[in-house]
């Protein structure tokens, strides 16, 4: 009897793409792009639109209008941005994936980092949060809207492809585009640059009209793509 092994059969597969428990604790690794997240009567905060499977009972809940405080309903005023996240709640393993970005876990301790609401996957209850808006020149009509994460507990941040930490540090400026921009230290000072020009508007500029200036000591992340971010209004 022939011993070869059939390549490429239905049961390969499935043995080879079978879920695999990794002991890893509350966010789990699934894939690069999928992440499992063990909830024992606990939950976790994650994007809206990311569930993609669930074993157990698991409830998710729209994030209430005043959840956070009459700050952050004025804030998505300002901003017009409506809830982008979800409550997930109960006992089982929840799936979540966002369109096949690439996913990074991080075990905040004591740490803050500001983060593109974009990038934003899944972070644990224990975690505060406030939205942050950044002022850039008028002439642009306008700041970017990113949201400060502190404390301790896991954060599930999402890039398109695999990231880039830069590091800052004193007097030795980085400057980023915008919409590349993932996260950075929170203690780090930011600023806009702006090179609008004729040359700019007609096409013949050396690079992108608007860089973020990250200045002091820290970390920025960044992303091999573009996405492109809303721009609002800011004081």
């Amino acid at each position: 009897m022939s011993t070869e092994i059939v390549r490429y059969s239905l049961e390969e597969f499935v043995n080879s793409t079978s879920q695999k428990d990794k002991n890893e604790g509350f966010f789990e690794q699934e894939t690069q792009r999928i992440m499992e997240i063990n909830l024992s009567d606990n939950l976790a905060w994650i994007k809206k639109g990311a569930m993609i499977a669930y074993t157990g009972d698991i409830k998710f809940t729209m994030e209430d209008l005043f959840e956070h405080g009459i700050k952050t309903v004025m804030k998505r005023f300002v901003t017009g941005e409506s809830g982008n996240l979800v409550k997930a709640k109960g006992t089982g393993k929840l799936y979540i994936a966002d369109e096949g970005k690439k996913i990074s876990i991080l075990n905040l301790k004591n740490d803050s980092l500001i983060v593109n609401g974009g990038n934003i996957l899944a972070f644990e209850s224990s975690l505060k949060w406030d939205i942050k808006l950044m002022k850039i020149s008028s002439m642009m009509a306008g700041g970017l809207t990113n949201v400060e994460i502190s404390g301790d507990g896991m954060l599930a941040v999402t890039t398109m492809y695999e990231p880039l930490t830069l590091r800052v540090v004193q007097g030795c400026q980085v400057m980023t585009d915008p919409s590349s921009t993932v996260a950075w230290s929170a203690a780090l000072k930011t600023s806009f640059k702006t090179d609008i020009s004729v040359k700019t508007l007609i096409g013949r500029g050396s690079g992108d009209s608007i860089q973020m200036k990250f200045e002091g000591d820290g970390f920025v992340i960044v992303q091999p793509g573009s996405f492109v971010y809303p721009v609002y209004a800011a004081e």
